[in-house]
């Protein structure tokens, strides 16, 4: 286990979680936890654009030794994704769960005690992938499993689609922010992905995460504790907008920024819809990525090798 004292205990001392997890229950009323805005009332059954409702729909979880070194360490990080998602894209990788049309929905008991059984099997971070629908339950479930011991950094692995509301109710809960981003264009957003304005959406809640957390701190044994660390998947034929997203990085937010730059697109759900999408990048284009980040003074890469 990590011996670094995730930022949400401090919040569990003088009962300000349990009062968090309240006022974010709210938004479910007329629902803006994510930037899509829907203002549906989830609390009576209404769906918006995730199709969920008051309940946590929660895919697989367990042990992932698949995401970078410096969450996965030697014992895997503690990775729970959730089904649904506030994104459409086209080329979902896992569209079998992002696009579920049927998944069961747990409780927030339920979420808590899935974090304290990957806390037992030693895992070093608990990983929400594809939260940003369901904040308000992830905080009332943290709020539970921390009087119960939890004890571990929790990562916010998300499609970088978040509302500035759902970040304020974050501050001083998530440890590592981990978003995408994945386009600087705002057509290829509503084409790929179905959402408006996403790089405008998008720079905003990240500039929100770094001023949260700050930049990727790792501890004696090179493991993540706190900080921002950002994911850009490279798309064929330069649909990514990598130049631009690339300089945000660098010129806006922080030259010491850790930047996971992606190779493994492939063809996927429906990315045979879309021509310029169903082809796997070249090596070419990737290296080209990865020379954009070094040329602009952005030193910490993790990198496909």
């Amino acid at each position: 286990m990590n011996p670094f004292t995730p930022s949400y205990l401090k919040l569990l001392e003088n009962s300000t979680l349990e009062k968090r997890a309240k006022k974010a229950h709210a938004l479910l009323e007329a629902c803006h936890g994510c930037a899509n805005h829907c203002g549906v009332n989830r609390l009576q059954g209404e769906l918006g654009v995730c199709r969920t409702g008051p309940g946590i729909p929660i895919a697989s979880y367990g042990p992932h030794h698949g995401e970078e070194d410096v969450l996965r360490g030697w014992n895997g990080s503690g990775t729970i994704f959730f089904a649904r998602c506030n994104l459409q894209c086209r080329y979902c990788q896992n569209y079998e769960i992002s696009q579920a049309e049927r998944c069961p929905e747990s409780t927030p008991e339920e979420l808590a005690e899935i974090m304290l059984a990957l806390q037992r099997r030693g895992c070093h971070t608990i990983n929400l992938v594809s939260p940003s629908h369901i904040v308000p339950q992830i905080i009332e479930s943290v709020a539970i499993a921390a009087k119960k011991g939890l004890r571990l950094p929790l990562v916010y692995n998300t499609g970088g689609y978040d509302s500035l509301e759902a970040l304020e109710l974050l501050d001083g809960i998530i440890d590592i922010y981990m978003p995408d981003m994945k386009y600087s264009s705002e057509e290829n957003g509503r084409r790929y992905s179905g959402v408006k304005e996403y790089p405008r959406v998008n720079m905003r809640a990240i500039k929100a995460m770094h001023a949260q957390v700050g930049d990727l701190v790792l501890d004696e044994k090179g493991l993540a504790v706190r900080g921002l660390l950002v994911r850009h998947l490279v798309l064929p034929n330069g649909i990514a907008g990598s130049r631009e997203i690339i300089r945000f990085l660098a010129e806006e937010i922080s030259k010491a920024t850790y930047l996971n730059i992606m190779d493994q697109y492939f063809p996927a759900y429906r990315a045979s819809e879309f021509p310029e999408l169903s082809r796997r990048i070249t090596k070419q284009e990737y290296e080209e990525a990865v020379k954009m980040a070094k040329d602009a003074g952005l030193w910490r890469l993790d990198r496909a090798v």
